[in-house]
């Protein structure tokens, strides 16, 4: 990017808005920000987070890092001052169907801390975390390729997820985790004021477990309003396998129980983590109809198969439409290929230099 359009703002300067400014500033970027509380604001400028307090017509590109419930207005209005604008939402669904426009990309960085505010605010805090893009028909493939850019930059992985299916997984793995967390936290509690050193017992597993109903209250209302259907699917689909595990408990069956655990074991210990080396990625190059569609179509195809895609450009033709230039794990190829030229798409596959 041109160092002269690496401005940017930032609406919502909580904890992740006051992150994703203080990573852009330890980038290079000029960042400005805006919150509803000019005073949280003016002290993220004071603390070295944000360059400015305020709007900036001349940004390129707008984080929106407002509770879920503002977000669509938002937006709206930053759409309107020309910036290509993302969010940072929980959920994705109702936002992107309310946003058709081009120059919206839906994202949610699945990054978080147990401090609150600007005392969490962390430049480094997307490192090595998962950043979700929502793209849809309507998303502009320049608009996404900005944002993914950007989010890369920040040190995250970024990952393309249609939203309704972003819904539905991230119920799975955050919404449903952060309740269990606050419940399991809650009867401890509760269980304390009858046994003083309850709390005090509590070892490293259940304060690893219980760490994130820590985390700010004020966004989880909204987040399970909007998402109630695929959160509560979440939730019977965990009691009923707390009640198998009562029951394997109950019985004593130790062969049941023991198999359940090493499972989960094995589960924990195969999740992904991290980026391939620079000398394991290859460019996967797609000819493409210019269509902002394609690019939600390759994009999401990947990811539902497990590709990661670390860095993508579009190389635009003055004949119409152009190339898809994505960085994969060369270990990735073959998958690629077979979900790609499934769907009738060519490609052609380029080792990286270095």
């Amino acid at each position: 990017m041109n160092p002269a359009a690496r401005r940017a703002q930032v609406i919502g300067t909580g904890l992740i808005g006051a992150s994703v400014g203080a990573a852009l500033r330890a980038r290079g970027w000029h960042v400005t920000g805006s919150d509803l509380d000019r005073t949280r604001t003016e002290h993220a400028v004071t603390l070295g987070l944000l360059d400015a307090a305020g709007d900036d017509p001349q940004a390129s590109i707008t984080f929106v890092a407002t509770p879920a419930g503002e977000v669509v207005g938002v937006a709206r209005r930053a759409l309107a001052g020309g910036s290509v604008v993302t969010d940072v939402a929980g959920i994705k669904g109702q936002i992107a169907a309310a946003l058709p426009e081009p120059m919206f990309v839906g994202g949610h960085p699945m990054a978080g801390s147990e401090q609150q505010g600007l005392d969490g605010a962390d430049a480094d805090l997307f490192q090595g975390a998962t950043w979700v893009l929502t793209p849809t028909a309507t998303t502009s493939p320049d608009a996404y390729a900005l944002v993914q850019s950007v989010a890369a930059s920040l040190g995250a992985l970024v990952v393309a997820v249609p939203p309704d299916r972003h819904d539905q997984l991230v119920a799975l793995v955050s919404h449903v985790p952060h309740l269990t967390a606050a419940t399991l936290m809650n009867l401890a509690a509760d269980s304390a004021l009858e046994h003083g050193t309850l709390l005090r017992m509590a070892a490293g597993g259940f304060r690893d477990m219980t760490r994130v109903a820590a985390g700010d209250p004020g966004i989880w209302p909204d987040v399970c309003r909007d998402n109630r259907e695929a959160i509560v699917s979440a939730l019977d689909a965990l009691i009923d396998s707390l009640a198998d595990v009562r029951g394997t408990v109950a019985a004593a069956d130790r062969d049941v129980l023991l198999k359940h655990l090493e499972r989960a074991s094995e589960a924990r210990r195969n999740l992904p983590v991290g980026a391939p080396a620079p000398r394991e990625s290859v460019e996967v190059r797609v000819p493409v109809p210019d269509r902002p569609a394609v690019l939600a179509e390759v994009t999401t195809l990947l990811a539902e198969v497990g590709v990661n895609v670390f860095d993508i450009e579009i190389a635009h033709s003055a004949e119409g439409g152009g190339v898809l230039v994505l960085v994969v794990s060369a270990a990735a190829v073959p998958l690629a290929r077979e979900v790609l030229t499934g769907r009738g798409y060519r490609l052609s596959v380029k080792r990286m230099e270095g």
